[in-house]
């Protein structure tokens, strides 16, 4: 589908099968604007991504669909891109889009026909809800926004600006912070050593480096799926996915394809057999670069045992044997999370940048 608006045209990206492929360019121009975007907004590198770590999960379309559109101005040039992510789960009615533009784009209307173009692409696809995230700097600025759940502020943005505009509600600020890894890690012993006191011998650690090995894949797979119902999302509407073994061995492959390195540290419930909290970390194949931290999680039954300490401290202490030259770790959590962001602080990470997550229902 092609949009003309004034002084542009929008059309939809032509997902490519390698980065080197022919027309492969509109896709690395949108990872790019991306990178760009996010050390403006952010201001910090951290969230950096190469087209190659981001291509395997545009080409997986098995439980996602991804699709990208690229704005060029009247000359030919990108001037803008975004993309439209939906579940292909049964009966999904959300979606979720990002927007990348740089000033003085944003505000000369080509941020908000992008933002109308993926609208109109959710509804033809018969989403009802739409989602955007926005980044925004750890400094305060002379306005500043609060969101629906009462919890953190962010800097006002021009993209936030053309969101309100439009009717989007924020519902929910998360925290980006960062723990330095080149620096004594004891802090992190002591705190998993009295946790696993305290949880006691109805707990115990696995951990393994992607591919999950088979016998753990169900068990991977079920706390994942816990991440749409037993995480806090204010008013955000996160659907229930699907996970299984089969699940799980494409989720590894997409990790792998990226040349990417997962490692997982779960707690397994001991008299049930069950994982009960995992915490993930991932890095690139620059093995130098930054570590991102995936999923957390406790499940709602086994809380108040310490488990998050316990998944936390050991993937943080088994990273450091696993990628011994990465500067720090790099994490979200919810400003309404209290009980992570004191796990966070204890061990270590300090704020680095905010993100705010933004919802407009579609007529």
């Amino acid at each position: 589908m092609t949009r003309t608006a004034p002084g542009m045209t929008i059309t939809e990206m032509v997902v490519p099968s390698s980065v080197d492929a022919p027309g492969a360019e509109e896709f690395l121009a949108m990872v790019d604007l991306g990178n760009q975007v996010c050390v403006l907004d952010a201001g910090t590198d951290d969230l950096y991504e190469t087209p190659a770590e981001a291509l395997p999960r545009w080409l997986d379309r098995t439980d996602d669909t991804y699709r990208g559109y690229i704005a060029r101005s009247e000359d030919g040039d990108i001037i803008g891109a975004a993309f439209l992510r939906t579940s292909n789960e049964e009966g999904s009615t959300t979606a979720e889009a990002d927007i990348a533009v740089l000033p003085p784009h944003v505000s000369s209307g080509v941020a908000a026909a992008l933002l109308e173009h993926v609208q109109e692409e959710a509804r033809r696809l018969g989403r009802r809800t739409l989602q955007v995230w926005t980044l925004h700097p750890v400094a305060p600025a002379a306005r500043m926004l609060t969101p629906a759940t009462g919890h953190g502020r962010v800097a006002a943005t021009e993209l936030s600006d053309v969101l309100t505009a439009d009717g989007f509600v924020m519902e929910q600020v998360e925290r980006t912070s960062t723990l330095a890894l080149d620096g004594d890690l004891s802090l992190a012993e002591r705190m998993l050593a009295e946790a696993s006191a305290i949880a006691g011998d109805d707990y115990r650690v696995v951990s393994w480096t992607l591919p999950t090995p088979e016998h753990l894949r169900e068990g991977y797979a079920n706390v994942i799926s816990r991440m749409a119902t037993d995480v806090p999302s204010g008013d955000l509407v996160f659907e229930e996915e699907k996970w299984d073994a089969e699940r799980v061995v494409r989720h590894d492959r997409v990790i792998a394809d990226a040349g990417q390195m997962l490692s997982v540290a779960a707690v397994e419930h001991v008299p049930t057999g069950r994982i009960v909290a995992f915490n993930e970390l991932v890095i690139g194949p620059d093995r130098s670069a930054v570590t991102h931290q995936y999923g957390t999680l406790v499940v709602k039954e086994h809380r108040g045992k310490r488990l998050g300490t316990i998944v936390k401290c050991a993937n943080v202490l088994r990273w450091r044997d696993l990628a011994p030259d990465s500067p720090r770790i790099c994490t979200f959590n919810a400003e309404e999370n209290r009980p992570m962001l004191d796990i966070n602080e204890a061990i270590g990470f300090v704020p680095a940048s905010y993100a705010a997550g933004w919802q407009k229902k579609l007529s």
